[in-house]
């Protein structure tokens, strides 16, 4: 026992070794860094709690929260159900259902970066613009879409919701195959129709994995930065500017003298609310499920 014991640990090390090299030693860098002030050229000196002092004064931190705060709820209401339908939906088709499952899963597939480039011609707020195009269609008149302050979030979780409705829904379709018909049969013969059977059926039998991805919704949509500094920079008037470009500003944009230390230690600080945040939600879902 003791020397397979032995063995397993041996094959263990290369693994442990990777990952403390290439994970936790970056995290420790990190934890190190935002207590000092540097710049990765000049020497840098030890500044303790002041970086995160800095970024608590920063006027633009609430704002970057509020923010960030908005997109993740806009997302959630409007991209965390949308996969779910669309799942059930082409579970229900009979014909063409390979075609319909690729087209929807297609804006994956397209590099982030290009479908940010393409919804950014398509926002174009001219009346010549694709989306105004299509509302003069339907008598209504062209809109600002990004350079708004007030429809400039909900242009971007549109385009993000587009880009990443695919995904979700190929892991629902999967999980909705795994569904015994016998379910469904049953509930047909006490009566049950269509939306009946979602709610006592489907939903019931895909509350573990729709828990996950909720999970994993909050901590995308909490790190968003793609759409916000390609589509407007932040703006207009810092209505889209979120904690990852913050991030981004303490450490290329000068905000702060140019100080790594300062992007770190909000980062950190984002760490550490997700942190808190899943193990918060893990254990309310668990118990709930213990129940």
């Amino acid at each position: 026992m003791r020397g397979g014991g032995l063995t397993t640990l041996l094959f263990l090390v290369p693994t442990l070794v990777v990952f403390g090299v290439f994970s936790w030693s970056p995290i420790v860098q990190a934890i190190v860094m935002s207590v000092q002030h540097t710049n990765l050229v000049t020497p840098a000196t030890w500044v303790g709690l002041a970086n995160f002092t800095a970024v608590f004064q920063d006027p633009l931190f609430l704002t970057a929260v509020r923010n960030t705060g908005w997109f993740a709820l806009l997302a959630l209401l409007f991209g965390y159900p949308l996969p779910l339908v669309l799942a059930v939906l082409m579970s229900e088709v009979k014909r063409f259902r390979g075609l319909f499952t690729a087209l929807a899963y297609l804006p994956v597939v397209v590099p982030p970066v290009v479908a940010v480039l393409l919804w950014k011609f398509f926002y174009d707020a001219s009346p010549t613009g694709v989306f105004n195009t299509i509302l003069g269609w339907v008598g209504i008149a062209p809109q600002p879409w990004i350079q708004s302050a007030s429809s400039a979030m909900p242009s971007l979780v549109l385009e993000a919701t587009w880009a990443g409705a695919g995904a979700t829904m190929i892991i629902y379709l999967a999980a909705l195959s795994g569904v015994p018909a016998e379910l469904y049969d049953a509930a047909e013969l006490d009566g049950a129709g269509i939306w009946r059977k979602i709610w006592h059926v489907t939903l019931p039998q895909l509350r573990g994995v729709l828990l996950v991805t909720l999970i994993l919704q909050i901590i995308g949509t909490s790190q968003v930065f793609l759409e916000p500094f390609l589509f407007t920079g932040g703006g207009p008037a810092n209505s889209t500017i979120t904690i990852l470009q913050l991030i981004y500003q303490y450490a290329f944009q000068n905000s702060l003298g140019g100080d790594y230390g300062a992007a770190t230690a909000l980062s950190i600080m984002l760490a550490a609310f997700l942190a808190v945040l899943s193990i918060v939600y893990f254990r309310i879902t668990k118990a709930w499920s213990d129940s």
